[in-house]
């Protein structure tokens, strides 16, 4: 199986990506992708990024399925390399979208 990686939205930004027929995020035209984790990330991410936050998902991204390149670039600030999509998501990527809270 192709690596996963994940990335977390709002409820309301998926039902739009399911009505308009993929996903984006305001970083992809802010910095030219959009930010997505492995399964380690996750949690440090929540934490900086969404914390007190709702109404949040989980969605389950198969790598293989995406129709823009993927690449791992490194986040200076923590020292890690983070998984980012160059162009919009595909919803036949996403394996599953799992309810965050």
């Amino acid at each position: 199986m192709s690596p996963i990686i994940y990335h977390i939205t709002t409820k309301n930004e998926w039902e739009a990506a399911c009505k308009q027929g993929f996903y984006t995020a305001p970083s992809l035209a802010a910095e030219g992708f959009i930010h997505c984790s492995t399964d380690g990330q996750v949690a440090g991410v929540l934490q900086r990024y969404f914390a007190g936050k709702t109404g949040l998902v989980k969605l389950v991204i198969d790598t293989a399925k995406l129709t823009h390149e993927l690449k791992y670039e490194l986040s200076p600030s923590i020292n890690q390399a983070f998984p980012h999509v160059f162009g919009t998501i595909n919803l036949d990527a996403v394996l599953q979208v799992i309810e965050m809270g």
